[in-house]
């Protein structure tokens, strides 16, 4: 798949701010000396170009695609070791907006049967001000909702590089950088591209987990783990309550008594949940959502 990002129409691009062309610029301030600039890039790039449901606008897959660039560029993060990680968590929401599975070829058909009428629609809104945006989003076309379907299926189609610019990290030299890589590879992994190499990634995050020099980093990978269908059984009767619940909350564990017994003790003091990583937030996985969306998730699944 081609990763090239220099022949990205910004202008023809909006996120949660209207017009995509200033992406770009603000992602560029994170490999720079401008301070101001580079809080605003980061700022920019969690608060405009991802949707607070935690799904993509337009401008999403591209800026992925500079974010997986930016992994790359030994100046990120030369003031901030923590810029890599918080890059490799971008890389995380991303593969959760593009988490389409089985239903990716029933939205790429419905999205190239309006591609003149899609194309229409976004050049009206990238030339719109905030009053004419928000006139749009209640027109009653639908239009706008298939613009962001089809923003998820450049997510989706994206993945495979993305998760491939991924992989080196589970190797770092940082703990919390490998920690966030499995995060990520969590998510980017349940790609039907990545079928043939699950079972290869699934034993490299369990060893991981086993070597985990924390709570914190091993119920974060714990929960990559079973994301992807792996076995996290082993980990349901640890002394952290974190880690217990982060291994209960695996989707195949549906149905598993001691995994049922762990989320139950959790529901009756869910507080026990937040409390048990102490000063820290829980994993990055959850930072959005609560115990009970936690539960109501899994016992949908």
């Amino acid at each position: 798949m081609d990763d090239r990002t220099d022949d990205v129409d910004w202008s023809g691009l909006f996120h949660a701010s209207g017009a995509a062309a200033d992406t770009p610029r603000h992602l560029a301030a994170l490999l720079g000396d401008d301070a101001w600039a580079s809080v605003h890039g980061y700022s920019h790039l969690w608060s405009a170009t991802l949707r607070h449901e935690g799904k993509a606008w337009p401008a999403t897959a591209p800026t992925a695609m500079l974010v997986a660039k930016l992994l790359d560029n030994p100046l990120l993060g030369l003031d901030d070791p923590s810029l890599p990680d918080a890059m490799l968590a971008y890389l995380y929401e991303v593969g959760a907006a593009a988490d389409l599975g089985d239903g990716a070829e029933e939205v790429r058909a419905r999205v190239k049967d309006s591609v003149p009428e899609l194309r229409a629609w976004t050049v009206e809104y990238v030339s719109a001000d905030a009053d004419g945006r928000a006139r749009m989003w209640q027109g009653g076309t639908g239009l706008g909702e298939l613009v962001l379907d089809q923003a998820a299926l450049a997510c989706f189609d994206v993945v495979p590089v993305l998760l491939r610019r991924t992989l080196p990290y589970l190797a770092s030299e940082r703990a919390r950088r490998r920690t966030c890589a499995a995060a990520a590879v969590g998510s980017l992994a349940r790609h039907p591209a990545a079928s043939a190499q699950r079972s290869e990634l699934l034993q490299q995050l369990t060893s991981m987990a086993r070597a985990a020099g924390s709570s914190y980093d091993q119920a974060t990978i714990l929960i990559a783990i079973g994301d992807l269908g792996g076995d996290t059984r082993p980990w349901l009767t640890d002394p952290h309550a974190g880690v217990r619940a982060c291994a209960a909350l695996a989707p195949d564990l549906a149905g598993d008594d001691i995994a049922e017994q762990v989320l139950m003790e959790l529901e009756r003091s869910p507080q026990a949940f937040g409390k048990s990583f102490g000063d820290m937030a829980p994993p990055l996985q959850l930072q959005s959502k609560s115990f009970q969306d936690l539960l109501a998730g899994r016992r949908a699944s």
